[in-house]
């Protein structure tokens, strides 16, 4: 088993197909076929099976998947780090993070950071803190900022930076604005703007409905939060956001926000990363960099 078997594995895994495969590493069909039949041989498991026109990966392979990406990040990394060293590439970090760390909470540390390591390339994808995860957990980035729940998560170290409770947030011409404390009463029937399912915003936000015993009069589900808050700056719904994600506005007069009754706060924006024993040098630099925060 070597590193280019597995990464046409990988690739099959990804694509589907052998020519598609082929394409993406730029080898030969038959050159991928030969790679493909040769791990098999040799770790004696069928790892695909055809299914229409596509090769659909066995429970060996799932089984396989985890550790081929983590071979071929590790070797990967290994490469660009001692190409860094010798001045010919420059060191990678793939960050990942949720929607309200990345566009509320980390541009100014991202520019501080690259400041202070210039030679470190910043790749950022910004997902679903679930989905974020599950790319660290995948070997896909290499560390995360998220908002998540409290609780452990499984094979990563979360490192809690700050807090960032719910608030629920209106237009300033809306009835409720005059209250400065509310009760369950205050909104059984209230119009709610709703983060989309699966992010962490959604969750804590129906747990705490079911805490206090609110049901959702009329709801409306949206993705971003942006587009929530200009919903919100036409019309008489509320809506229940990150404090952070409203700072600006709330400031400015242009929204109101008040606390949740009966809310208590479980929501923080984290550090994540794999609990492993060794780290790169960019990793381990991330890392660093912002457990300092954190102690700040």
């Amino acid at each position: 088993m070597n590193v280019q078997q597995l990464k046409v594995f990988l690739e099959i895994c990804r694509v589907g197909t052998l020519s598609a495969a082929a394409e993406r590493l730029e080898l030969k069909q038959p050159t991928v076929s030969f790679h493909l039949r040769k791990l098999e041989e040799e770790l004696g498991v069928e790892l695909f099976r055809k299914q229409a026109r596509t090769l659909q990966p066995t429970q060996a392979a799932e089984e396989l998947l985890p550790y081929a990406r983590r071979i071929v990040t590790l070797m990967d990394e290994a490469q660009r780090q001692m190409k860094s060293r010798s001045g010919r590439e420059r060191a990678r970090l793939r960050l990942g993070a949720s929607y309200t760390p990345a566009t509320y909470f980390m541009p100014p540390y991202l520019a501080e950071f690259r400041q202070l390591n210039p030679n470190i390339e910043l790749q950022l994808t910004v997902k679903q803190a679930g989905d974020t995860l599950a790319m660290l957990r995948g070997y896909e980035i290499d560390a995360a900022v998220v908002s998540l729940p409290d609780g452990e998560e499984k094979g990563l170290i979360v490192v809690p930076l700050i807090e960032d409770e719910l608030q629920l947030v209106m237009n300033p011409a809306h009835p409720l604005s005059a209250e400065a404390v509310l009760s369950v009463n205050n909104l059984t029937d209230q119009t709610f703007l709703l983060h989309e399912p699966g992010s962490t915003s959604r969750r804590l936000t129906e747990q705490w409905a079911q805490e206090i015993g609110l049901t959702f009069f009329s709801a409306m589900e949206l993705g971003a939060i942006e587009t929530i808050k200009e919903t919100l700056r036409c019309n008489d719904s509320v809506a229940v956001l990150p404090l952070r994600s409203v700072l600006r506005e709330t400031a400015n007069g242009e929204l109101i926000r008040r606390p949740l009754p009966g809310y208590v706060n479980r929501r923080r924006i984290c550090l994540a990363y794999r609990d492993e024993p060794i780290y790169s040098a960019p990793v381990r630099e991330f890392i660093g960099y912002v457990k300092g925060l954190a102690e700040e």
